[in-house]
């Protein structure tokens, strides 16, 4: 996660919980919690500094973690199917007569550069469209990271790439 991100998760969290304990204090009713963030300051740099108490950072810090536990499965040994995330990298629906080969060869092209792809590209059709979709990524970061992979090495097809949630296949 980068500094951004960080910074932005905490803003977001922080203005889900305010609103809970804090709408007493800032209207004058009521005792004043102790879940206020303090101070949020601009810096001249554009970087943005929240003192945020260290109750409240703790709650926003477990519920990531939460979060992050519900995102990754308890796997069996074996096959299993669970919901994920692919990457899509083909999906049309015009000119029908060569939609298939068009599907497969862009998986094949794919797995041509990316060989650790092998025996993760699905396509198939869902009428009246072909899809190709890549990986079987447990988490949306995964899927993130192969998503900008994907598009630096084919750029002419980085405007139809997407993460897409799908059944997936993991084998443990």
């Amino acid at each position: 996660m980068t500094p951004k991100t960080s910074i932005l998760c905490i803003c977001l969290a922080a203005a889900y919980l305010l609103p809970v304990g804090c709408f007493a204090a800032l209207t004058g009713h009521g005792e004043e919690p102790d879940n206020v963030v303090e101070r949020i300051e601009r810096e001249s740099n554009g970087n943005v500094h929240i003192d945020i108490p260290d109750n409240l950072l703790d709650q926003i810090l477990r519920g990531e973690k939460e979060t992050i536990k519900k995102e990754t499965q308890t796997l069996r040994p074996g096959i299993n199917k669970t919901q994920g995330y692919r990457v899509q990298v083909f999906s049309d629906g015009r000119n029908q007569h060569s939609l298939e080969s068009r599907a497969r060869a862009r998986g094949n092209a794919i797995v041509a550069r990316f060989p650790k792809y092998r025996g993760q590209v699905y396509s198939y059709s869902s009428s009246p469209n072909w899809y190709t979709r890549i990986g079987n990524f447990q988490t949306q970061a995964e899927a993130s990271n192969a998503l900008v992979e994907l598009k630096r090495a084919f750029p002419q097809f980085a405007a139809e790439m997407r993460i897409v949630k799908s059944q997936i296949v993991i084998i443990k």
